[in-house]
């Protein structure tokens, strides 16, 4: 089935619970477009998740970054945009709003394992269904399970709403070399530093140190998936060494930029 008569389907409330696709650029008929696609929304509750490539995905809430073995969720009806950064292959499930009853209902980056790949992978043959049978629901209700256990990862970028933050966070992710201080930042922006503090905590969760090395790895991520080399990236981001860089790097993934994606092209 093409991806348009897979998305007309999706977009009905009739058919079953589940309709999961499997994607491979390589292979596929029709590609996903490079760039940006409309700001758009969907009536079921969609999870993506990425063999090899890289996809980013930006909400009125922020942006998330969707890097290789990592699942994205967006609850059913939420405003988005997808960005491809390079050529991919994986999968998407879009789930009805009745069966996404317990799962997160925020977005956000999931932890992937085996078992919901296989559980995908079974269920992306029943595409053409209108309904599941009593075998069909139980791996439904196992791989709703396994979505909702699963570990949320630190890929979501929480943007402000404050209209005075918001000019902050933005400078700071189209320059993440500027190495400005908080108190700079404040004084730039017209705010004092203790409400610069107090409300990057409020509308985001994150102090502002911790916002920035968010957007930093966001954009790490970008560019090192482009095939920037890992002291170009170190530079760009405004970091003082690549030792520096590639420790940030390791406490967020648990290994160095270059195992990470060695790692990534070999799964």
């Amino acid at each position: 089935m093409k991806r348009h008569e897979i998305f007309q389907r999706i977009e009905s409330a009739a058919g079953p619970a589940l309709i999961a696709f499997v994607f491979d650029e390589a292979s596929a008929e029709e590609p996903m477009p490079a760039a940006e696609s409309d700001w758009h929304r969907h009536l079921r509750g969609q999870f993506f998740y990425v063999e090899k490539g890289l996809l980013t995905l930006r909400t009125s809430e922020g942006a998330m970054m969707l890097p290789p073995h990592r699942v994205g969720w967006l609850p059913p009806g939420v405003l988005h945009t997808v960005r491809k950064i390079e050529a991919t292959n994986g999968w998407g499930v879009f789930v009805a709003p009745e069966a996404a009853c317990g799962l997160p209902s925020h977005t956000c980056v999931l932890g992937a394992n085996d078992l919901m790949r296989a559980l995908v992978h079974r269920a992306s043959t029943w595409v053409m269904q209108d309904d599941l049978d009593e075998e069909q629901e139980r791996v439904l209700s196992v791989l709703m399970d396994e979505m909702r256990r699963a570990p949320q990862e630190p890929l979501h970028l929480n943007m402000p709403t404050d209209r005075r933050l918001q000019r902050i966070a933005l400078a700071v992710l189209e320059h993440p070399d500027d190495v400005r201080t908080l108190e700079d930042w404040a004084d730039w922006a017209g705010l004092s530093p203790r409400t610069v503090t107090r409300l990057f905590r409020s509308e985001t969760g994150n102090s502002f140190a911790q916002w920035r090395q968010q957007a930093r790895l966001t954009r790490a991520l970008e560019r090192l998936a482009g095939g920037e080399a890992v002291a170009s990236v170190a530079d760009a981001l405004g970091y003082a060494s690549v030792s520096a860089f590639v420790a940030m790097f390791r406490r967020s993934f648990g290994q160095s930029p270059g195992r990470y994606f060695a790692r990534q092209m070999v799964a």
